[in-house]
C-alpha cells in the first residue's frame, strides 16, 4: 500500500510540473521549475516520511532557522491541519554574529519573520539553487536597516546568507516547489539566534539584542502552542502576532510598521496558552540564573558558524559560534556521513580561542566591583615586585636571575609589556635585553594564526544535478589552506563567493 502511495505521489508531482510547463505563460510556477536542477523530484525516502507522518506531498510548509544550533527545520502541514516537523537539516555555513542584520555589508544573516513567495525562488542561482529570504521586511525598513539578496542557498559559502550543501538545497527547494504547486501562496521563514528555550534565554540574558529576541520569541511561542503559521503584522516598529479585529469592529485592523498600532485583539485561546507557556519559562529562567547559569560571551571576532557534522570533515575545522565545537565532539563525528558534498573552497569559521562562557552569579554592579578589585590587586603586586627587585640589586644580587623569574611567572596569555617589572628602568641595556627576550618568547603564544582554505573555485564546472542527501559521500576532499592572522581581512579570489556577492548584503 505504501509503495502504491509513493508511486502515485511521484507521478502526480511529475504530471503537475509538466502541466505547468505546458501552460505557456510567464508565471511564477513556470519559473520554479525552469531547469533540470529545479525540477528534481522530492527524494523517495522523503516522500515515504511524508506519507508516514500523515501529510500530503503538496501540503503547505514552514521553515525555521537557528544560528547557534546551525540547523534548518522544515515543517509540513499534516491532514489534521497542524504543522509537524518533517526534517531537520544541519546548516553548512552562516555568517556574522548572533543578532539581527542591521546594514549592508555587515555580513549578518538576518533574524526575524519573512515571507517566501514563488517569485523569490531562484532556479538559476549561481549557488546551485536558492530562495531569497525577503530581507528587509517592513519591520527592518521601519528601523532603517539595509541589505539585499540575503539567501538560503547551496555551495556552503556565506556572506550574510544561510548556506547549505547543494544536495540539501535541492531537497528543500523541491519541498517548497511542491507546496506552491499545491496552492500555498507563500511560506513563512522564521530565523532565530538559537532555540528560544529557558536555558538559552538565561545564558544570553545580558546580550544587548535581548529586547529584540524577546519580541520575536512571542511569534516562536505562538507557533509552539498552536502549531499553526502565526499571522505577522508590524506597527510602532515592532512585531505583532495573530492580531484580529476587536469585538464589534466591522473591518480588520490596518497595520503600518512605522505608524501607531490600530485597535486589535489576540484570540483568547492563543493568548492564554502563550501566557501560560511564558510564565512557566520565566520561572525556569529565574531558577537557572539563581543557580549561577553562566552568561554567554559576546562575539570575540568569529564570523558565524557551521554545524559540527561539517566541521568534523575539515582539517582543523571549527563550528565558530555554533554549538558542539570542542575537538572531542568533532572527532566523534569524523566517521559519520556528511549530508551532502562539502566544496573544497569552504571557508570555515575561525576557532574560538577564548572560553565560550563565563560564570556570572552576582548582579552586574557586583561583578564590576569584583573586576576592579582584581585589577587593583594585580597592579599592587607589580609595584611590590619592582621594589624587591630594586633592593636585591642594591645588595648585589644579579639581574639575570630576576629576569628569568619574572619571565617564568608571567602566564602565557599575559602581554609582553606586563611581564617586564618597573624596576628594569634602572638596569643597563644588557640587563634589559636579558629580561625582555624571554618575556617576548612567552608572549608569542598569544598570536594565533587562523588557518583558512583558499576560496578559489575549482576549474571544473559543477554537474547539473546532485545526488540526494542520503547518497552523499562520507568524506570531503581536503581543502587547500593558507594562513591568515585572526581579525585580518581575507584575500578574495576573483571567482570566489565574496567576490560574486560582494556588492550585496
Amino acid at each position: 500500500m505504501n509503495h502504491r502511495t509513493l508511486v502515485r505521489a511521484l507521478l502526480a508531482s511529475a504530471a503537475l510540473a509538466a502541466a505547468v510547463l505546458l501552460a505557456g505563460c510567464n508565471s511564477d510556477d513556470i519559473s520554479l521549475a525552469s531547469n533540470a536542477k529545479a525540477n528534481q523530484p522530492v527524494p523517495p525516502k522523503l516522500v515515504a516520511a511524508i506519507t508516514e507522518k500523515d501529510m500530503d506531498l503538496q501540503s503547505p510548509i514552514l521553515i525555521r532557522l537557528f544560528k547557534q544550533e546551525a540547523e534548518l527545520e522544515v515543517w509540513k502541514q499534516d491532514r489534521s491541519g497542524r504543522f509537524a516537523l518533517l526534517k531537520t537539516y544541519p546548516i553548512c555555513r552562516w555568517s556574522g554574529d548572533l543578532g539581527p542584520k542591521i546594514r549592508e555589508g555587515d555580513r549578518q544573516a538576518p533574524e526575524g519573520f519573512y515571507t517566501i513567495s514563488p517569485g523569490q525562488m531562484n532556479p538559476q542561482s549561481a549557488y546551485y539553487l536558492s530562495f531569497n529570504t525577503g530581507y528587509p521586511n517592513a519591520f527592518d525598513k521601519a528601523l532603517g536597516r539595509t541589505g539585499s539578496q540575503l539567501m538560503v542557498h547551496g555551495d556552503c559559502s556565506s556572506r550574510g546568507c544561510y548556506a547549505m550543501t547543494d544536495e540539501q538545497i535541492a531537497e528543500i527547494y523541491s519541498l517548497g516547489r511542491e507546496s506552491f504547486f499545491g496552492g500555498q501562496k507563500a511560506f513563512q521563514l522564521q530565523a532565530y539566534p538559537f532555540r528560544m528555550t529557558p536555558v538559552n534565554m538565561a545564558k544570553h540574558r545580558n546580550n544587548p539584542n535581548m529586547p529584540f529576541w524577546k519580541m520575536i520569541k512571542e511569534g516562536y511561542d505562538h507557533f509552539e502552542v498552536t502549531k499553526q503559521e502565526p499571522k505577522v503584522d508590524f506597527c510602532e516598529k515592532k512585531y505583532v502576532f495573530d492580531a484580529a479585529k476587536p469585538p464589534g469592529a466591522t473591518r480588520d485592523p490596518v497595520f503600518d510598521a512605522s505608524a501607531k498600532c490600530p485597535a486589535y485583539v489576540i484570540p483568547d485561546q492563543i493568548a492564554e496558552a502563550v501566557r501560560q507557556k511564558q510564565q512557566e519559562e520565566a520561572t525556569e529562567v529565574a531558577k537557572l540564573i539563581s543557580k549561577g547559569t553562566p552568561v554567554a560571551r559576546m562575539n570575540t571576532g568569529i564570523d558565524g558558524g557551521m554545524n559540527k557534522i561539517f566541521a568534523s570533515k575539515l582539517p582543523e575545522g571549527s563550528t565558530g559560534l555554533s554549538e558542539g565545537g570542542d575537538s572531542q565532539s568533532l572527532q566523534s563525528l569524523s566517521l559519520a556521513r556528511a549530508p551532502g558534498t562539502i566544496p573544497s573552497t569552504v571557508n570555515p569559521p575561525k576557532p574560538n580561542l577564548a572560553q565560550p562562557e563565563e560564570p556570572v552569579v552576582a548582579v552586574s554592579t557586583t561583578s564590576a566591583t569584583s573586576s576592579a578589585r582584581v585589577a587593583s590587586a594585580t597592579q599592587s603586586g607589580e609595584q611590590s615586585e619592582g621594589l624587591f627587585s630594586s633592593i636585591a640589586r642594591k645588595v648585589g644580587i644579579g639581574a639575570t636571575a630576576d629576569a628569568n623569574a619574572a619571565a617564568t611567572s608571567v602566564p602565557p596569555s599575559a602581554p609582553a609589556a606586563a611581564a617586564k617589572p618597573k624596576a628594569t628602568e634602572a638596569k643597563t641595556a644588557e640587563a634589559k635585553a636579558a629580561e625582555i627576550k624571554p618575556a617576548q618568547t612567552k608572549s608569542q603564544s598569544v598570536v594565533r594564526v587562523a588557518p583558512r582554505p583558499t576560496e578559489t573555485k575549482l576549474a571544473a564546472a559543477k554537474p547539473a544535478l546532485k545526488p540526494t542527501v542520503t547518497d552523499a559521500p562520507a568524506t570531503a576532499a581536503p581543502a587547500t589552506r593558507d594562513t591568515q592572522l585572526s581579525g585580518s581581512q581575507p584575500i578574495v579570489q576573483p571567482n570566489s563567493f565574496d567576490n560574486r556577492f560582494g556588492a550585496m548584503k
